[in-house]
């Protein structure tokens, strides 16, 4: 697939779509492998920063272990392996569902390896289970990411499909992070995380129901046909998705690539002292949860729904533009709750505000960034792509806590959190500054294609 910002937008899916489409085999089983590609990720992120701000773990090492998360942030440097190579003896189910097993298998292992370990069996042992969840999690998502896209048959079924993985993904994402605290209060992290790596298992049986999306040889005809073990195919695994990727866009390779690298940077700087914040602000896990189950859920369907409306009225464009504005809004919030003290009221707005902005942009960007990819290479270039939208901001957050510290020294505790926030909010203007240069680049190659 190329750009198709000059071309006129396919129909976005909805998630009312989605839920019509449900008894398509195909659908349901996207939905559940979205699951299971989102049901890790805040384990090992903000989730985790909570389990170890409870446990009395200093900011500045809190911060650092997030870097854990830099595994998805480089997944492109292993997907040229993924795109080209069978798993050996899963390799049998077909390379893609392969992949998706042996992955999905370590992801439950290593979450059930954090249970055991814990905060208290050493912040090493426990980061390093933690490493070992991102990599094998960053590793699905790539393998998902090319299932989902080839297993398509046109744009509009790739808008379907996206949004049904988009849907599963927050899915998961809602039980990572707001009812896992129930699950905490009531068995322990420790049984909370075991409980956690137990339910990989429905993204592993979503993946025997699923079937191989393409005859390899149409990839091997679309790179050149050369042997992956040959001198060739091995340029053309690595070094191939990369020139492919910038003869198709041109100098627009690079615009793309940066805005996509900021796109979310204020949500990855500030996102492991979020916990942190709410255990000094004296919230309990079970008041987080119940706010994240209402509000936050309720935020989030609305930003899909606004998304999807928002992509067919005005095109991914300026609803990636849209969605690089409002983003850092939450981030002001956090900053007046952080000198109003605790509000209900306050921390729900917030909360709902930061939701919305989420799932608005989210299905966009995954829809834009799909649309980006060549048939041959697609592994690999949406590994390059989703890498290159963390990249950034997963490096940055790690010295987080570092900051509030540094800012705690000359300022009150809640002080010193207001003053972060609102730093991290500062940090999403360039975002915004290149997601309008794209939409105006994009809407002049459309005038222009008019005017022809």
């Amino acid at each position: 697939m190329t750009d198709s910002s000059t071309a006129a937008a396919p129909r976005k899916a909805t998630t009312k779509d989605v839920f019509k489409a449900l008894g398509r085999g195909r659908v349901l089983i996207t939905l559940l492998l979205g699951f299971g590609s989102g049901l890790p990720f805040l384990l090992t992120g903000a989730t985790l920063s909570l389990w170890l701000a409870e446990g009395d773990v200093a900011l500045s090492a809190i911060g650092f272990i997030s870097w854990v998360g830099l595994a998805y942030s480089f997944k492109f440097l292993w997907a040229p392996v993924v795109d080209r190579f069978d798993v050996p003896l899963l390799g049998r189910f077909g390379r893609r569902r392969g992949w998706m097993l042996l992955s999905q298998i370590l992801v439950g292992a290593a979450l059930i390896a954090m249970a055991i370990i814990g905060p208290e069996g050493g912040l090493t042992a426990l980061g390093t289970a933690a490493l070992v969840t991102a990599f094998a999690s960053a590793t699905q998502d790539i393998v998902v990411d090319a299932w989902r896209i080839e297993t398509a048959e046109d744009d509009e079924d790739l808008s379907l499909l996206t949004s049904a993985y988009q849907l599963g993904y927050r899915f998961a994402i809602l039980a990572g992070n707001a009812l896992i605290l129930f699950f905490a209060t009531w068995f322990g992290w420790n049984g909370a995380y075991g409980i956690w790596g137990a339910a990989m298992s429905i993204a592993v049986i979503a993946t025997l129901f699923a079937k191989e999306p393409l005859d390899r040889s149409d990839i091997a005809k679309a790179t050149g046909g050369a042997a992956p073990w040959t001198l060739r195919g091995m340029f053309d695994a690595v070094v191939g998705p990369f020139v492919n990727f910038v003869k198709t866009h041109k100098t627009a390779a690079l615009l793309m690539l940066a805005a996509i690298s900021l796109y979310r940077l204020p949500d990855f700087v500030m996102g492991p002292m979020v916990g942190p914040f709410y255990i000094e602000l004296g919230l309990t896990k079970e008041a987080i949860g119940a706010m994240r189950l209402s509000f936050g859920l309720a935020g989030s369907i609305a930003g899909i729904a606004a998304g999807g409306l928002c992509a067919l009225r005005f095109g991914f464009g300026r609803t990636l533009l849209l969605g690089a504005f409002i983003g850092p809004m939450s981030n002001l919030g956090y900053t007046l709750m952080a000198l109003a003290g605790l509000s209900t009221p306050m921390f729900a707005s917030v909360l709902f505000v930061e939701n919305f902005s989420e799932g608005l942009a989210g299905a966009a960007l995954v829809a834009y960034m799909s649309s980006l990819t060549g048939i041959g290479y697609t592994a690999t270039q949406y590994a390059l792509l989703s890498s290159f939208y963390a990249l950034l901001g997963k490096f940055l957050k790690g010295f987080s806590g570092v900051v509030v510290e540094w800012l705690q020294q000359g300022h009150e505790q809640m002080v010193a959190f207001a003053l972060f926030f609102a730093g991290t909010a500062a940090v999403g203007i360039p975002a915004v500054i290149l997601c309008w240069l794209l939409d105006r680049r994009n809407r002049r190659l459309k005038a222009e294609l008019g005017a022809t």
